[in-house]
């Protein structure tokens, strides 16, 4: 690793601040992508800003919405009884991140803030309509995404929380890589507030996007059949030594047949 100071703020405008003051710095949440790429040498923060102190963690249920901190980890996300009683699918998503290790560290902050194409956390935010919270302002999941490893997220803006609306029914399904548990292909479909939505991740180029011929499919009837003969295009599709365009398309198709058959 390169030479790099770190610090541990013990508030969430500490930690702003310190961001604020050094465009070099980096936040550290649970490190499960920033940690290794510091020792590929790959990036070279002046300073580490640790936001374990910064009082961003926990989970709240009120007013149809589930609530969860940015410091929050897959663990305490999957293990919530609160969070397996309003959406099971979001529960089941966290639990089924990495490796134990992985999933008592990361964090679901910091796997939105580095928006991995291959993440299962994107697909949740973008299915259900859940907004993020920022110490700036809120933005909704269809703005926040904007592409590979890229979110609407500036320099010195730190997500706080996550608000999910409880959906009336809602499944996430993935076919994962054997061996680090990232989706080939994941498929979160959901039906709530905001009408039926299907979002995919792992399989395209620009990292989770929705699929919007089988929300139109399902809106009209939410049945495996309704989706049956719905394609998708391989155009924009990953296609890299772990599968092809063509076989990720397929499994996008086999993949929402089973979150809508596991929805119910």
């Amino acid at each position: 690793m390169y030479d790099f100071t770190y610090q541990k703020p013990a508030s969430l405008a500490d930690a702003v601040k310190l961001l604020g003051a050094d465009p070099e710095a980096k936040a550290l949440a649970g490190g499960m992508t920033l940690i290794p790429v510091l020792k590929q040498r790959l990036n070279k923060p002046s300073a580490l800003i640790d936001l374990a102190g910064a009082g961003l963690a926990g989970i709240s249920v009120a007013g149809g919405n589930v609530k969860i901190g940015a410091m929050t980890t897959h663990v305490t996300v999957a293990d919530s009884a609160d969070v397996r009683k309003a959406i099971p699918a979001l529960a089941g998503l966290a639990g089924g991140i990495g490796d134990k290790e992985v999933r008592h560290r990361g964090t679901i902050g910091g796997s939105l803030a580095n928006d991995d194409p291959t993440a299962d956390y994107p697909a949740a935010v973008l299915a259900l309509g859940a907004t993020v919270q920022t110490n700036k302002r809120t933005i909704g999941a269809d703005d926040f995404f904007q592409g590979l490893f890229t979110t609407a997220l500036e320099p010195d803006e730190l997500i706080t929380s996550v608000t999910f609306p409880v959906p009336e029914k809602a499944a996430y399904m993935k076919f994962p890589n054997p061996a680090s548990r990232y989706a080939l292909v994941g498929v979160f479909v959901a039906k709530g507030p905001a009408g039926v939505r299907v979002a995919v991740t792992g399989a395209g180029q620009n990292g989770v996007f929705r699929h919007k011929a089988m929300e139109a499919a399902l809106q009209k009837s939410f049945s495996q059949a309704a989706i049956a003969d719905v394609a998708t295009p391989t155009d924009g599709l990953n296609s890299d030594i772990h599968a092809g365009a063509e076989y990720r398309a397929h499994l996008i198709g086999v993949m929402a047949r089973r979150a809508v058959a596991a929805a119910g």
